[in-house]
C-alpha cells in the first residue's frame, strides 16, 4: 500500500509540474487514501501480530 501511495505521489508531482491540476489533485487524494489505509493496515498487524 505504501508503495503504491508513493507512486501515486510521484504521479501528483510529475502532473502538477506539467500543468495538469486534475490529475495531479485526484492523484494526491488517491495517494493519501493509500497512505491512511496502509499505516491503518500496518498497526492493525503489529498489534495482531500477524505473521507474514
Amino acid at each position: 500500500m505504501i508503495m503504491w501511495a508513493a507512486t501515486f505521489l510521484i504521479i501528483a508531482i510529475i502532473a502538477g509540474i506539467l500543468g495538469f491540476t486534475g490529475v495531479a489533485g485526484a492523484a494526491t487524494n488517491i495517494a493519501w487514501i493509500l497512505f491512511v489505509v496502509g499505516l491503518v493496515l500496518a498497526v492493525i498487524f503489529m498489534v495482531t501480530g500477524r505473521k507474514p
